[in-house]
């Protein structure tokens, strides 16, 4: 058993439930749709400078933000604030694009009264359109006089960077690790454009431990692929994703690697970025089912993730589970073309806990059973390959034809 316990909760307001931190949601019509009752701008304040670690997309094409992000982390261990805006991702948008990013960040700390790489800056949206920036700076000024460690600020921010996405989510850890209590807390935005290596996606997550810049990097990048690497909707990566970890030290607990407080803190933060990443699938756009694909008995860990991904990536296979078809032969053939040497006579298949394939040998008189299976909202499907120990699950969805609709574009 561990020594050290950990409690999540989604009933909560993400990063106000954690000390040191102080948040504001404002409307400032960032889409242009003369429309002020949408929030579409949030800060995040810190009490006082704290170290910080991000994940970033591994896309080519990297937006002003993430750009912006990189080189502010690579030259301070600490920050004072965030800066987030739905709405336009300032992506594709050259060098303009830079100083509407830095000059976001300059507003926030002119405002703060510190140096602007002190100040991270993300943003999501449309891509391939100027940000307008007398309405962006209009809102830094509004949020920064309403910044707040309230819970109804906590979730009017966790709303202001919401696109397409249909709810807030938000998630919190409270951990007891040698008598001594600790929180990890966060929010999120995602709901297309979800492919791993991050997606269409921001997530920030607090927590009130003392740690370095290095310490939070190191437990953040387990967590993320252990959660957000591990989830595909619609196979698109996006020029944005952004995940931000920032530790305010009010708890007094020093974080270090190779202690308990390290693992439990890792394990934490691994357990909030998970339960974030399960509300982005399950608010996929317009999906109609969550589906969990777990590929057990590889012969190596990328084996099993290799085929997990052409899996869930499959136009075939989503298509066949929103008609909710048990369609194995798709699933098959999927795993087949990821070309990593498996031996369909010695595949296992379930669907939930109803056996598909023995040995490579269909159970047709299970049939009935396996319809039943994918016709719910949520299920699972284990494949073993019996070639190895090694195995690897990721988050999926099915596709619909609304998915398409809702994305054709004007």
């Amino acid at each position: 058993m561990k020594p050290y316990s950990i409690e999540i909760s989604d009933n909560c307001s993400g990063l106000a439930e954690v000390d040191g931190f102080s948040l504001a949601g404002v409307a400032c019509d960032i889409r242009n749709k003369n429309d002020m009752s949408r929030l579409d701008l949030a800060l995040v304040k810190l009490e006082k400078p704290s170290a910080a670690a991000g994940v970033f997309t591994t896309n080519d094409v990297k937006a002003a933000p993430v750009l912006t992000d990189i080189a502010h982390l690579s030259r301070t261990r600490t920050i004072s604030a965030i800066v987030a805006n739905s709405g336009n991702a300032n992506a594709c948008t050259g060098e303009e694009g830079l100083r509407d990013a830095s000059e976001m960040c300059a507003k926030v700390a002119a405002g703060l009264s510190v140096d602007k790489t002190q100040v991270l800056v993300c943003s999501t949206g449309r891509i391939g359109e100027r940000m307008p920036m007398e309405k962006v700076s209009k809102g830094i000024e509004e949020a920064l006089k309403q910044a707040a460690p309230t819970k109804e600020n906590g979730l009017k921010a966790a709303n202001a960077i919401l696109t397409s996405d249909t709810k807030i989510k938000v998630v919190c850890a409270k951990v007891l690790c040698e008598g001594r209590m600790f929180t990890v807390a966060g929010m999120a935005k995602g709901a297309g454009m979800i492919e791993p290596n991050m997606a269409t996606m921001l997530c920030f997550i607090g927590s009130d431990v003392d740690a370095s810049q290095s310490t939070i990097k190191q437990a953040l990048s387990f967590a993320v692929s252990k959660s957000f690497n591990r989830i595909t909707i619609d196979g698109d990566m996006s020029t944005n994703d952004t995940v931000l970890a920032v530790c305010s030290a009010k708890s007094g607990i020093l974080v270090e690697p190779n202690t308990v407080f390290f693992e439990a803190y890792k394990d934490a933060l691994t357990a909030v970025c998970r339960e974030l990443a399960r509300k982005i699938v399950a608010d996929g756009e317009r999906i109609t089912k969550v589906v969990e694909m777990r590929v057990k008995g590889a012969s190596s860990s990328e084996q099993a993730e290799k085929i997990c991904r052409a899996i869930c990536n499959s136009l075939l296979v989503k298509s066949s589970w929103y008609g909710s078809d048990p369609n194995w032969g798709r699933l098959a053939d999927a795993a087949g073309y990821a070309r990593t040497g498996l031996d369909f006579s010695k595949m296992d298949l379930h669907y939930d806990n109803i056996a598909v394939l023995k040995q490579g040998e269909p159970q047709v008189q299970n049939k009935a059973s396996w319809k039943e299976v994918v016709s719910r909202k949520e299920f699972v499907i284990t494949m073993n390959l019996n070639l190895g120990d090694f195995e690897e699950s990721l988050l999926t969805t099915d596709l619909s034809e609304a998915y398409v609709d809702f994305n054709k574009g004007e």
